[in-house]
């Protein structure tokens, strides 16, 4: 963990080569990555089955490679009835979020005559990725597949790593209306999404995030089908004054330290006294954290402590961009709404980023990396795309026609002049 004072003359260029640091994959990851999708684009569901035995340690035929409806139902049952009711209280929250964010189609006559508009429809289908491993991750189940259901996409195909799948996973895709769920991971899940695998028809767009060759094998489909973005290893900044109790402080920024040790937990605050406060308190609950390895890797090799004017906490934001920023202050919207680049905030000392992880009904899959000074969090646009519409009669054509072929000509496109003016009362 590094300390910077903002008063400190070299701090402009500490800080800087600072968020320079790259935190993430080696360089070899996207050879391995494009190594997989080669061999599934090629090989289909041979490919798969071989990196089951290879990476999963488990055998699995085109029949046992889908979850089927019993298996969901099981897990949904053996899931506690306590985490059944959050889920069910997320999703609610989560479909109430998203559907305020449906856009209208439009449609007008201009003053030339012209009837022009848009129309929004649904994709027809997305590929779900849903990270195994390290835990179970229903809210990542929910955060993808309840927008695109809001979004009316008709299919959805969720993949997650084999083995034993959690219960709660299970009853989160319950929840969220996901009936096609399959038993592969990493890079080939991604492939198998864009180009099909035997059982598995292609999607056309592929959400989710996932470890570093994931993210690898997304970049490389782009084009392919669509991807909702690059996930980068997981991020917070905590603006805090000394009104904060230490240990609630701690608590955020270990939240997001735990996921990973190269996740990013910075804290910005103007009193030393209170920083030092935070750090003792970090150190102590390290001591009995479960996921403490992970989270004392993340705060001692890219954590950061601020000492700066609250009042410059905005600025400091925004060329940090992060994926999560908490104002833990009484009236903090005077800061954040000073704040241009930042995945999600959360305002006021009750407002942990955890509640955005879960239940407040905003989405959790948000730009990382300092992607959020161009790119926001998933939402129902990333399941819904807009067509023009265009309608000209013989009077607006006659406003419009003479200046199209002039611009066609200008261009010295001959073909597109042609189908302008061959419309014309004039003719060609």
């Amino acid at each position: 963990m590094r300390r910077f004072s903002f008063t400190d003359p070299g701090f402009a260029a500490a800080f800087k080569a600072f968020l320079d640091e790259r935190r993430g994959s080696p360089a070899d990851v996207d050879a391995a990555a494009a190594e997989v999708l080669e061999a599934v684009k090629s090989r289909g569901l041979e490919a798969l089955l071989d990196y089951g035995r290879r990476f999963d340690k488990v055998e699995l035929t085109a029949e046992t490679i889908r979850v089927t409806p019993e298996e969901i139902e099981q897990g949904a049952a053996d899931t506690p009835a306590d985490v059944r009711e959050a889920i069910a209280f997320a999703a609610a929250r989560i479909r109430a979020y998203h559907g305020r964010q449906r856009p209208a189609d439009q449609a007008w006559t201009d003053e030339a005559g012209v009837e022009l508009g848009w129309r929004w429809t649904a994709l027809e289908a997305v590929g779900v990725y849903v990270p195994g491993g390290r835990a179970a991750y229903p809210s990542t189940v929910l955060m993808n597949a309840v927008p695109a259901q809001v979004a009316g996409v008709d299919r959805i195909a969720m993949v997650t790593p084999p083995g034993k799948l959690q219960p709660a996973v299970l009853a989160a895709a319950k929840e969220a209306g996901v009936t096609e769920i399959w038993r592969v991971g990493g890079a080939q899940a991604v492939a198998a999404l864009a180009y099909g695998a035997g059982p598995i028809q292609p999607v056309d767009k592929i959400v989710g995030p996932g470890n570093a060759y994931v993210t690898a094998a997304k970049r490389r489909l782009y084009g392919v089908v669509g991807i909702d973005a690059l996930a980068g290893p997981s991020e917070i900044v905590v603006v805090a004054d000394n009104q904060n109790n230490p240990d609630w402080i701690a608590a955020d920024l270990l939240s997001q330290a735990e996921h990973d040790p190269a996740a990013q937990s910075i804290l910005i605050t103007d009193d030393p006294g209170f920083a030092g406060a935070v750090e003792a308190a970090v150190i102590e609950r390290l001591k009995t954290l479960a996921t403490g390895e992970d989270a004392a890797a993340s705060w001692r090799d890219h954590g950061a402590v601020i000492i700066a004017p609250l009042d410059e906490s905005p600025a400091l934001v925004d060329a940090i961009a992060p994926e999560h920023v908490e104002f833990a202050m009484e009236n903090p919207e005077r800061l954040a709404d000073r704040v241009r680049h930042a995945g999600a905030i959360f305002l006021g000392r009750l407002t942990p980023e955890a509640i955005g992880d879960y239940v407040a009904g905003s989405n959790h899959v948000l730009p990382t990396s300092r992607a959020a000074r161009f790119q926001s969090g998933l939402s129902i646009y990333d399941f819904i795309k807009r067509t023009s519409i265009v309608k000209c009669d013989a009077a607006s054509f006659g406003v419009l026609g003479p200046h199209t072929v002039a611009l066609a000509k200008a261009e010295g496109l001959p073909a597109h002049a042609l189908s302008a003016s061959i419309r014309l009362p004039s003719g060609d």
